[in-house]
């Protein structure tokens, strides 16, 4: 049964995913559906359900148990999805990447780190979206923080996304939840709400107060703010002085 309590956005997706790209899709995620193999959606898709900004896709991440991962290799052959590793290798450990020339389909199992496996959580969880007249699991928020959490490589961060996602999420957030899933990680979670804290101290102030201590953190003052007062630049212009969140940012 879903459970959540975090905002989620309805997305027209249909106006974000072609008609072509979703009948590959399609064949998949309906074989899924009639052969009762467990699954959620992961993923940009994912991200613009709970911060309301859907992202125009090529590629879908679907979240499967790793018991199903043979089921997903044969499924993707029958749809006409060959296996992306000749034209890019990648790490089959944890994945499997198939394409048609015009799509990828992502079936994941497990952490690209081997932190952890999929379980029933992820796929159950989270929220139903309707899609192309069908209803459709998302991973909840709480397992896409924590897989992003480890996503912090030479040539890519997933840490804005999981900014933007506490900015969206944060006050209703499952933290209990996170935080045992992190379990001795839980350092990463602090330096993440450190920066957090520091380009968006209105909204990270609104987050539980029993975070903070629990993190060994100090909440953002009342009077902390993104201005300057000697007139320098807010502080998440010095970032990047593109938009840093989905809505307007809480100061």
């Amino acid at each position: 049964m879903a459970r959540y309590r975090v905002p989620v956005h309805n997305i027209d997706w249909e106006s974000l995913i072609a008609p072509e790209h979703w009948r590959a899709y399609q064949c998949v995620l309906d074989r899924a559906i009639q052969e009762e193999v467990p699954f959620a959606l992961g993923g940009g898709l994912a991200v613009g359900v709970y911060t309301g900004k859907g992202r125009h896709t090529k590629d879908l991440d679907l979240y499967i148990l790793p018991e199903h991962r043979d089921w997903a290799i044969n499924v993707m052959g029958q749809c006409g999805l060959v296996d992306y590793h000749e034209t890019k290798p990648y790490n089959r450990e944890w994945i499997y990447r198939a394409f048609n020339g015009e799509v990828i389909v992502d079936s994941i199992w497990a952490m690209a780190n081997k932190r952890a496996d999929v379980d029933a959580g992820w796929l159950n969880r989270g929220p139903l979206i309707r899609m192309f007249d069908r209803e459709f699991h998302v991973i909840p928020p709480e397992e896409l923080i924590w897989s992003k959490l480890y996503v912090m490589q030479r040539d890519r961060c997933d840490w804005p996304d999981i900014m933007n996602l506490v900015h969206a999420t944060g006050p209703t957030l499952d933290w209990n939840h996170l935080l045992n899933r992190v379990d001795s990680d839980l350092p990463l979670v602090k330096g993440l709400l450190s920066v957090f804290s520091w380009v968006s101290p209105g909204r990270a102030r609104q987050l539980p107060s029993w975070v903070w201590p629990k993190l060994d953190l100090a909440a953002p003052a009342e009077s902390e703010s993104t201005t300057d007062p000697e007139g320098r630049p807010p502080r998440p212009d010095l970032l990047d002085t593109r938009p840093w969140f989905c809505e307007t940012m809480a100061a």
